[in-house]
């Protein structure tokens, strides 16, 4: 009995674990989804294809029903306030174009880990990749409904500029942010079983909210300065400034600066928000599918 006690005792202490709880894993994460980008890459393409499987036109269904949508609305909205059709399709077709990019990400981020209920059960992967295939799947959709902003370019000529150039940063930029929305919605989501019917119908309500379908420059500069001050109340809808910082150059619009400022700081913030959540609740996400 002595003798087993004295060789436990001389053993030396185990070596402690790290928390499930730390910033090495959470950045480690991210390190891991972004190391299997041909895994989400091939996965995202593969979404688009199994969309449309068995139709006649395939993937090109997205950028048809994009252009019905912005010629549709365009023409009714442009009948309504009086503006011309070939100044206003263009500005109805890019706003929706840059609008089912973001409300995709905010939307289908809600629901990513709950839709991706077996794989995060049963297959050992970075929670991560669940998010980069979703800002790849948007991103696939985005350039698919490009055509049509190129054709209606083509039509309506626009004054395009060198400014077209920063459309590449201000896309980039929405991916980033698409990023951390998926991640601080998603983890959310996926506790809070109510949270995606509750998102769906804010983005739904921020879509009217936001000028896609009506100028901002228009309602702000308008003589009666009751409406004049009611449109500026859209600068405190943070979906304006994203919008605005890539409709701009691909209209060539003249530059706002201030939304790219807006922009890079609600950035910044939303990062820190993704980055502490994912370090607190990243090892739970599995048990709570």
């Amino acid at each position: 009995m002595s003798s087993t006690v004295s060789v436990d005792a001389a053993e030396p202490p185990a070596a402690p674990v790290a928390g499930s709880r730390s910033w090495r894993r959470a950045f480690g994460d991210l390190r891991q989804g972004w190391r299997q980008r041909s895994l989400w890459g091939y996965l995202g393409w593969q979404d688009i294809k199994q969309r449309y499987r068995r139709s006649v036109l395939g993937p090109l269904w997205i950028s048809i029903s994009m252009g019905v949508l912005a010629v549709g609305l365009g023409i009714l909205y442009a009948a309504l306030f009086n503006t011309d059709y070939e100044k206003f399709l263009p500005y109805v077709a890019t706003g929706l174009l840059i609008w089912n990019f973001i409300s995709g990400c905010v939307l289908e981020g809600s629901e990513v880990f709950i839709a991706n209920e077996g794989l995060i059960r049963f297959l050992p992967a970075p929670l991560s990749l669940h998010v980069f295939r979703l800002v790849w799947r948007q991103t696939l959709f985005f350039l698919h409904n490009l055509v049509i902003w190129l054709i209606l370019i083509i039509i309506f000529p626009q004054p395009i500029s060198w400014t077209l150039a920063l459309a590449i940063p201000a896309f980039l930029l929405l991916m980033v942010n698409g990023f951390w929305i998926a991640i601080v919605a998603g983890i959310i989501a996926t506790r809070f079983r109510d949270i995606p019917p509750i998102i769906a119908s804010v983005v739904q309500l921020v879509f009217y909210l936001t000028p896609i379908v009506w100028d901002y420059s228009t309602l702000a500069n308008n003589p009666n300065p009751h409406v004049a001050e009611r449109a500026r109340l859209a600068e405190l809808n943070p979906v304006m400034h994203y919008l605005e910082i890539l409709r701009e150059p691909m209209l060539g619009e003249a530059i706002v600066w201030r939304h790219w400022i807006v922009a890079g700081a609600i950035t910044v913030v939303g990062w820190a928000m993704a980055l502490l959540i994912l370090r607190n609740y990243r090892s739970r996400v599995a048990y709570w599918v």
